[in-house]
């Protein structure tokens, strides 16, 4: 089975689902746990792809010059 491509908006979307599950204070010990390493995890893929697309935007701009 293929690997899903990461999909930055859809990584934003899906932390700002879990903010809002967070800070509406119904979630239990359990999941708020589950959540927050989730929102952790999709937080540094979007690190990565943010630094990825700097490096090759930078390479392209060096291209031009």
């Amino acid at each position: 089975m293929a690997k899903k491509e990461f999909s930055f908006n859809e990584a934003v979307i899906e932390i700002e689902e879990i903010l809002k599950n967070i800070e509406g204070g119904e979630l239990d010990i359990d999941k708020l746990s589950m959540e927050v390493k989730r929102a952790s995890e999709l937080i540094k893929q979007c690190q990565k792809k943010l630094r990825s697309t700097e490096e090759e935007i930078n390479s392209i701009f060096r291209e031009m010059v």
